[in-house]
This record gives C-alpha cells, sequence and structure tokens, in this order.
C-alpha cells in the first residue's frame, strides 16, 4: 500500500524542501480522513475549515489541521472511539503512527494529534529535510457543540482508496471563516487569504448560521443582533483598519507557491475593504 503513498508524494512535483513536508502532511490528512471513513465517524461528523477547502475544492494553500463539527450537539463525544480504528488503518498503509487523545471534556473543541514518524522513512523523497525520524504532526478538532443551522454535503475521493465525506457546504464554511476573522483573539493570515478566495469563487455565507456563531461565542454573545449584508460589510469594513497587514501576509507565505506569493504585496485595507464590497 506504501506504492499508492509514493505516487501521490511524485505527482506533486515539489521544487524545495517545505513544499515536500506540505506534501506528506497532505497526504497524511488524506489517509487520515480515508481512516476516520472507515471507523464510520462521518455518520456524526462533517469535515470543514481550511484544509477541507484545500483537498476538496482545491485552494490554492496548503493547510496544517484537521477541523470538523458534529452534525448534533454532544457534550460525550470522545475522540477514542475512532483512534484506534483510525491507528488499524494507518498501519495498513504501513505507517507507524501515534494518536493521543488530548480532549478535555469541559471544552467544546476536543482535540486529538496525529504523530507519525513513518511516512518520510519509507518514501523516496527528493529533499533531506532535518532528522530523518522527525515527527509530523496533524491536529484533529472538533466542535462538539456548533452553532445551529449549517449545510452539508457529500463527496466522493478516490485517494488513498474510494470513499465518501461529510462535509460543510461552502456557504457554512464561509460563514464559520468570518465568525473566526472577526472573533479570533489574534490575528492569523490564512483567515483573510481564505476570504478573499470565497469572495473570487462568488460565494455568499450563510448569513443564519453566521448570526448563530456570533451570538454563541465572540464579542457579541448573547446580544441583540441581527446579521444581513449591510451589517456584515459595515462590521469587516471596520475590522480592516485594525489589521497588521504585513504580520498577516508573512502568516499565509510560507503556506502558497509563488505565484501566489507574489500577491501578498497588495494585501492592504484598501485590497480587502474591495473584496468586502463584493459581499453585496
Amino acid at each position: 500500500m506504501i506504492e499508492i503513498l509514493q505516487q501521490r508524494l511524485d505527482r506533486y512535483r515539489v521544487g524545495n524542501a517545505l513544499e515536500q513536508e506540505h506534501a506528506l502532511k497532505e497526504i497524511l490528512q488524506e489517509v487520515g480522513l480515508y481512516a476516520l471513513w472507515r471507523a464510520d465517524f462521518f455518520d456524526v461528523a462533517a469535515f470543514q475549515g481550511g484544509t477541507s477547502l484545500r483537498i476538496l475544492q482545491r485552494l490554492p494553500r496548503f493547510s496544517e489541521d484537521l477541523d470538523f463539527i458534529l452534525k448534533t450537539p454532544d457534550p460525550g463525544f470522545n475522540w477514542q472511539r475512532y483512534l484506534d480504528p483510525m491507528t488499524a488503518v494507518l498501519t495498513e498503509f504501513g505507517l507507524r503512527s501515534e494518536l493521543p487523545d488530548k480532549s478535555r471534556m469541559d471544552n467544546a473543541v476536543r482535540t486529538a494529534v496525529l504523530k507519525d514518524d513513518s511516512i518520510s522513512q519509507q518514501l523516496n523523497l527528493e529533499f533531506v529535510h532535518g532528522p530523518a525520524d522527525k515527527k509530523l504532526r496533524i491536529k484533529l478538532e472538533i466542535d462538539v457543540n456548533p452553532p445551529a443551522g449549517s449545510g452539508f454535503a457529500y463527496t466522493y475521493l478516490d485517494f488513498p482508496l474510494d470513499h465518501e465525506v461529510c462535509h460543510q457546504d461552502l456557504a457554512s464554511n464561509f460563514a464559520l471563516k468570518i465568525h473566526a476573522l472577526l472573533c479570533r483573539p489574534y490575528l492569523k493570515g490564512r483567515d483573510w487569504f481564505d476570504f478573499g478566495w470565497y469572495v473570487a469563487q462568488d460565494v455568499h455565507p450563510n448569513l443564519p448560521l453566521l448570526q448563530a456563531a456570533l451570538l454563541q461565542q465572540g464579542p457579541w454573545r448573547d446580544q441583540p443582533l441581527v446579521v444581513d449584508v449591510a451589517w456584515l460589510q459595515a462590521t469587516l469594513q471596520h475590522k480592516l483598519a485594525s489589521i497588521d497587514w504585513q504580520a498577516a501576509a508573512e502568516d499565509v507565505w510560507r503556506f502558497l507557491a509563488p505565484a501566489q506569493q507574489h500577491s501578498l504585496r497588495l494585501w492592504s485595507a484598501g485590497l480587502f475593504s474591495a473584496k468586502v464590497g463584493k459581499l453585496g
């Protein structure tokens, strides 16, 4: 089965050690998704976030983590039910992976970590980057109390083998991305890159879901609030003035191919103000 992973790596045509590391992580993410499907995880959960856009929609940036939401809130959710079956499937592909559960049951977001030091040792790598036994780490996070109103879709994937993934539809994924860039307590340039991608794809956010998310968590929690396009545009325009655009560009730079990196020189309040204007 390792041959399947080698063929996948060869298709990336990586140009340097960083691109190779991104490719290895992405291959591990995709095998992890297949393993989750085998464990019946998508009966209860949906894939979302930046990595879902990368794998399902070919978002032109690499992404680090696997993010999910439960279809129905369940404060008793426990990763352990899925981790042992995942490990067994990863072993079928010749991978010696660890999957420790890092969750705290009092947190709404439960975390596990996929650690693997075997994939880079078994594949033929073009670039040597760090020690041979360097562990790749991929965080798996799931929101066990998601806001109401998400739409879901299903996509068939054929790597590493045929399987099906349940995921948020684009409008709902966009809504939670906007929630993140309005409410995240730190700057993440990747949020703004994804925002620009959604706008370019003419995706309109699921506003009822965005409203539910804002009322659940963040500075608008439990406040009188009606989220419509006018409110959204005004709030985003206000947010733009507080962004350090150089720092935002530096955050996303290493996740992009050279062609996308050139456009980071344009990042400014003016550029994103134009993008916000297209939400109308």
